[in-house]
């Protein structure tokens, strides 16, 4: 199987909602269609995420506006994976920034330090343990290093949590690419992968 990675451009909004319309990404709860609208670069206030049919209009809307990005994943014309990844200091007004992430420690501002954050994954459920979230990561830093960031961040999960799909990727994929623990919690784990 021919996989290909592809960024998450404007021209592609339809094949993104399109794959999360169809891909259950939660094992427990697939009602929920995140659309992954609650990682962006958008200040969350005054936006109603309560509806699958609400969070997919602002995804529409935050795709062809670049709010969110990342890249897919395709086998053909089919889309099997999804990476959220932005810079880091255009999300602390997101949704889930500003739920969960409390945690993570800011660069501090009067630095030029460019991190690049990896926030979720979405794997098609067939696809599952394939090796995609892992070519979806080295792309992700490829493009990185490219664009002149100075590191990529992650935040798995220490041990199974709340959400089932365990959505910011695994400590042991991250390990062997590359990315070493910077700071931990109870919360947990933040993993980086320095580019310079």
């Amino acid at each position: 199987m021919t996989i290909k990675i592809r960024k998450l451009t404007p021209a592609l909004a339809e094949d993104y909602v399109h794959f999360f319309d169809t891909t259950p990404h939660d094992d427990t709860v697939d009602e929920h269609k995140c659309y992954c609208v609650c990682w962006c670069n958008d200040d969350w206030e005054g936006k109603d995420f309560s509806t699958a049919a609400s969070r997919r209009k602002y995804a529409l809307q935050y795709v062809k506006n670049n709010n969110i990005q990342g890249y897919l994943a395709y086998s053909g014309d089919t889309i099997i994976g999804w990476c959220n990844t932005n810079t880091k200091s255009d999300c602390l007004k997101c949704a889930s920034w500003q739920r969960f992430m409390d945690y993570v420690p800011l660069e501090e501002s009067d630095t030029e330090v460019k991190v690049k954050s990896i926030f979720c994954f979405v794997i098609a459920p067939e696809m599952k343990r394939k090796g995609i979230a892992t070519l979806l990561v080295e792309r992700v830093c490829k493009d990185a290093i490219q664009d002149g960031f100075d590191f990529v961040e992650a935040y798995p999960y220490k041990e199974s949590s709340y959400q089932s799909s365990d959505f910011g990727g695994h400590y042991d994929m991250y390990k062997k690419i590359g990315f070493y623990i910077s700071s931990e919690s109870e919360k947990g784990l933040v993993m980086r992968k320095p580019l310079k």
